[in-house]
């Protein structure tokens, strides 16, 4: 029946159809959406548009009521029939400059058939037509064909060649069976079929062969990775947070859920509700929180500098630009600043949009680490500990709550211990034992600072005009200015074998959010930063313990922004000496801080400087400007928790004795009560030690369990967002509730007015524009191009439909179908469009040069993954394993350290080893400021913004990658090991083998004559050079089968490399 239809197309093309396509084009009546309109939006939108900011003589040209309206001086602007009488007419048909439209100075102009194709449309009559993409989708009637059958029954078919009869074209017939067999492997699972899958088919004599091989493509896992990859491009899925530090994200779960997402087959409007308000549906499961990662995707930063509510507006706006081009197909974005210029999107609009994600639990800043510092991350646990993670969160606040209540009722006891209170009490509580130096600076001297080193009075000089303090605890404190420092020779000259422990009570203040040294005994940059320190980053604290920086260094630094500007903190440092991450902890006021080890690869070297100890600064660097420091401490040990609790309270409290509780300062007082209650007060210390439990199993079961980000609803407050002037976040204006373009239909009847409620006006029947953006892009995945090409577009500057009637089928099909997405991709792959030959006739680049109307069948470059993979499946070196974390296979040295900071923990690439160099390249370890190298060079894009489309180029950067990178030279040597091998040392069988696997078919004989050659001087070449064959096989972590003769095998590697290479292995 295919075959026969294959055959009617080509031979069928009525006299009725032929006369048509040779009659004018003029006969056949202009359409406002599909001629005009375009024309319009090109040259006259700019300025005669939706956006009233750049509407110029109050005349728009995209509504029914501009075309047929008056202008004020010049009356109709377009009188239906007579072109005479219309304004647009005697405006563009001017030849006095300062009259003609466009002006000149536009630098645009109507070309003379362009005017004759406005004037034909006046003639007649006008006709007016709603931008297309904003009217619901009807199911347009399957043309009916005047030469035969539909063969199949396709109604895609139907369609397409209804527009090729009225360009005198036909398809071509049926691809051959080894042809078809590869095309169709590699659009449904991203990866080539076997020789023996081919063979199989090629002998397969049932009527459903092509049908059965589908079905069985689409139920493999592989299915779902390779609709994912494509998805992922959308979701700007990525490994790194983007920006500044561009850090590592765990985030990949999300990537997993999506390839889950896809085999199963979900309903894609349920596929959308789930990543857009997951976390909102009742009782919502681990996986419908983990697909809210994908609002998550965005990139953040941690940069200093940076304001939380500007970072804030920036990531609400992604997600209004994402949501446009993802879901609906228009450039939103446009109405950050303005009102769109071309599209009915207003100001007013985007930022009701934004009000949907502006009502989350994500902060502003993603502090340097994987699981962004704040609380809307999920854990994801395995069935085992599920419950028990769902339950600890409720028994953690019930705990906590104990807690705040015991300390609400321990005043009367904290007073009765308070007035027993001795001096000689609390000094026996401060331990003195190690301590090499200590600087109370609470004198008020601003010359002269008075220390103790090794128990002996000195003295230390400032550099630098020093001032004073008022507000410390234990009197006057000096502020150390930008450049103002004390320098202590012989202290604090600490090795990495030695426990030591150093702190002090610190005022950072108000509004400081850099980056700078507290205390240090640090060498310069030029010396590799060797020695110590005590640091705060953008609100963290940190400490570096560095031998050589970064590759024999710790860094460890506070999780969350624990720094109080403006108020007075005790930050205390203790290390055991081993040199590991888990030796150092991190104390504020007394408590131990959760800490994270940004660079963690432990030391080994000497931490000893030749620089002294100093105050406020680094050697040379790291200036902390308006730091006030007392009582520094530094300790030849590592002191106990409680010591430093202690130190944190006593120190504080020898102050206060004597002087009556209710004289004190409330922060004294709140430093002092907290001293009590966790040393002294058993009720209170019962409680913290229950909470303590369950902190501890809660984060037991997350040290288990990777995490992800996801999107948490804030519950007391109503999505809201500010109309910002001119897209400035301190620039707010009028407050809009979250709501959709006022030009599109409206929220569903009941639905809230949160995110849950913009998802199901999303997959509403009635909005126009998600089922045929989605159909679009599913079509551009087989067929290399859109029905509309800027996918990412369907507004007024979008392309017209190629084949409307036969988006407008599809989407209907789609969504009455229950979103059903296998079944689209069955019907489109099922089609004779699918299936035809590639082959271009001088006629078809003619008159079909782009193959937009499908007069041949699919053919262009594979994307960037999908070469790397094809290469590993070839060879047999791909590990099929699906989803886990990402994996970083071969790369080019130098590719990460040029764009990223020196503290980043994404500086230096550093390769795996094992499964992890041949996994599918969907799991490679995705950079943004520096994507996967080979795959940029085949336009991946970085995934910093979404990306619906990728650029299809050929260059030689390409052919060097494949003819070069190791990745590629080690398959090609294993598929010529495996081809040898099976071929039992028979280089002329091994050639075929290798050619079944890369090409699914067999050498012509004029490919075999070429081939053997080539491998002849192969053989011979490395015979003479025995020492260039060893180098070649030996390429990759693999190894060699040293059993096989090395100039065969490396022969045979030259051949099946240049095999790979073939412009037919990489397009499909």
């Amino acid at each position: 029946m295919a075959q026969a239809f294959f055959n009617s197309v080509r031979t069928g093309i009525s006299l009725a159809v032929l006369a048509l396509s040779l009659a004018s084009a003029r006969a056949v009546p202009l359409q406002f959406n599909r001629d005009i309109r375009p024309l319009l939006s090109e040259n006259c939108m700019a300025c005669h548009g939706p956006d009233p900011g750049s509407r110029k003589a109050g005349l728009r040209l995209d509504t029914r009521e501009g075309v047929f309206g008056a202008t004020k001086k010049e009356g109709p602007v377009v009188v239906p029939g007579k072109p005479e009488d219309s304004a647009l007419w005697k405006r563009i048909t001017q030849t006095d400059p300062e009259e003609l439209m466009p002006p000149p100075e536009s630098h645009k102009e109507l070309k003379p058939e362009q005017r004759q194709l406005l004037k034909d449309w006046i003639v007649q009559g006008a006709p007016w037509q709603p931008h297309w993409a904003f009217v619901a989708p009807e199911r347009a009637r399957v043309p009916a064909l005047a030469y035969g059958s539909l063969g199949p029954g396709n109604p895609l078919d139907a369609f397409i060649v209804d527009k090729l009869e009225a360009k005198d074209l036909m398809m071509n017939p049926e691809a051959d069976r080894r042809t078809l067999a590869r095309r169709v492997c590699l659009d449904l699972t991203g990866l080539p079929p076997t020789p023996d899958e081919v063979e199989a088919l090629v002998r397969d004599s049932s009527f459903n062969w092509y049908e059965a091989y589908v079905d069985r493509l689409m139920d493999s896992p592989q299915w779902g990775e390779h609709r994912a990859r494509y998805w992922l491009d959308a979701a700007r899925y990525a490994d790194t947070h983007g920006l500044h530090f561009d850090n590592y994200r765990e985030m990949w779960p999300y990537r997993d859920w999506v390839i889950r997402a896809f085999n199963r087959n979900e309903p894609f409007d349920q596929f959308v509700i789930e990543q857009i308000a997951g976390d909102l549906l009742p009782d919502p499961t681990q996986d419908q929180q983990v697909a809210t990662g994908f609002q998550r995707c965005n990139i953040t930063t941690n940069e200093g500098g940076t304001i939380e509510e500007e970072n804030l507006a920036i990531y609400a706006n992604d997600r209004v630009s994402t949501t446009g081009w993802v879901f609906l197909g228009l450039t939103a974005n446009c109405a950050a600043c303005h009102d769109h210029k071309f599209d009915p999107i207003t100001q007013r609009d985007f930022y009701s949009l934004a009000a949907f994600f502006r009502n989350t639990k994500q902060n502003g800043f993603d502090g340097n680490v994987k699981d962004g510092a704040n609380a809307s991350i999920v854990v994801v646990s395995d069935e085992a500990d599920l419950a028990r993670w769902n339950a600890l969160p409720g028994e953690i606040e019930a705990g906590k709550s104990r807690v705040e209540e015991r300390r609400k009722q321990a005043d009367p006891a904290f007073t009765e211990w308070v007035s027993g209170l001795k001096a000689e009490d609390i000094e026996q509580e401060l331990n003195l034992k190690g301590l090499v130096f200590r600087a109370p600076l609470n004198d008020g001297s601003t010359n002269v600072f008075a220390v103790t080193v090794d128990g002996l009075a000195t003295n230390g000089i400032p550099v630098g005009v020093v001032t004073l303090a008022t507000n410390a605890f234990f009197g006057p404190a000096p502020v150390f200015a930008k450049d103002v420092t004390a320098r202590f020779e012989n202290v604090g000259d600490f090795d990495h074998g030695q426990a030591f422990s150093f702190g002090a009570w610190v005022f950072v203040p108000p509004n400081y959010n850099e980056t700078a040294a507290i205390i240090a005994r640090m060498d310069p940059a030029a010396d590799g930063y060797r020695g110590w320190d005590l640091w705060i980053q953008q609100g963290q604290f940190a400490t570096h313990l560095v031998s050589q920086w970064p590759e024999n260094a710790l860094k460890i630094r506070t999780q969350k922004r624990v720094a109080k500007k403006g108020q007075w903190q005790h930050v205390f440092v203790t290390y055991d000496g081993s040199g590991k991450p888990e030796g150092v902890k991190v104390f504020m006021d007394g408590a131990s801080a959760e800490t994270e080890a940004e660079n963690k690869k432990g030391i080994t070297g000497s931490l000893r400087a030749k620089a002294p100890f100093t105050l406020a600064q680094r050697s040379d660097s790291s200036h902390f400007d308006g730091l006030a420091l007392q009582d520094v401490r530094l300790y030849a040990r590592t002191l106990a928790p409680a010591e430093v609790t202690a130190l944190a309270r006593n120190s504080l409290l020898r102050t206060l004795v004597g002087t009556p509780v209710a004289d004190w300062k409330p922060e004294p007082r709140r430093e002092v009560l907290e001293y009590f209650l966790t040393t002294k007060d058993l009720p209170f210390q019962d409680a913290t030690a229950a909470l303590a439990k369950l902190e501890t199993e809660k984060e037991g079961i997350r040290l288990k369990y990777p995490v992800t980000h996801v999107q948490m609803e804030k519950a007391d407050s109503m999505p809201m967002a500010s109309i910002l002037f001119r897209g400035q976040y301190d620039k707010p204006k009028d407050k809009v509730e979250a709501n959709v373009p006022a030009a599109l239909n409206p929220l569903p009847a009941g639905a809230p007015k949160n995110r849950l409620g913009l998802a199901q006006w999303l997959v509403s029947p009635d909005n126009p524009l998600l089922a045929r953006v989605t159909v679009n892009r599913f079509w551009q995945e087989l067929f290399g191009v859109g029905l509309v090409k800027t996918t990412e577009d369907f507004g007024i500057m979008g392309e017209t439909p190629v084949n409307p009637e036969l988006l407008d089928w599809m989407a209907v099909e789609f969504r009455e179908s229950g979103w059903d997405v296998k079944r689209l991709f069955k019907m489109m792959v099922m089609s004779c469009a699918y299936r035809q030959s590639a082959v271009a006739t001088k006629e078809k680049l003619e008159k079909d040069p782009a193959n937009r109307l499908l007069s041949r069948g699919p053919r262009f470059r594979m994307d960037a993954e999908m070469v790397r993979d094809y290469a590993l499946a070839s060879s047999g070196l791909l590990v099929p394993k699906i989803g886990g974390p990402s994996v970083k296979p071969y790369q080019p040295p130098g590719v990460w350290e040029p764009v990223a900071m020196p503290e980043s923990n994404t500086k230096r690439y550093q390769q795996d080893t094992g499964d992890a160099l041949y996994r599918r390249s969907m799991y490679t370890f995705w950079k943004r400021a520096a994507p996967p190298a080979s795959m940029d060079i085949f336009n991946a894009p970085s995934r910093e913004v979404s990306c619906t489309r990728r650029e299809r180029t050929n260059t030689p950067l390409q052919a060097l990658a494949t003819m070069n990178d190791p990745q590629f030279i080690e398959a090609a040597r294993r598929l010529a090991e495996r081809s040898l091998q099976q071929s039992h040392g028979d280089t002329n069988r091994a050639v075929e083998l290798i050619a079944a696997r890369l090409l699914a078919r067999p050498l012509r004989p004029e490919e075999q004559g070429i081939v053997q050659d080539t491998l002849s001087r192969l053989i011979g070449h490395y015979s003479d050079q025995p020492d260039d064959a060893k180098k070649l096989i030996s390429v990759g972590e693999s190894k060699p089968d040293t059993e096989l003769p090395a100039p065969q095998l490396a022969a045979l590697t030259m051949v099946a490399n240049q095999l790979l290479n073939l412009d037919e292995v990489l397009n499909k």
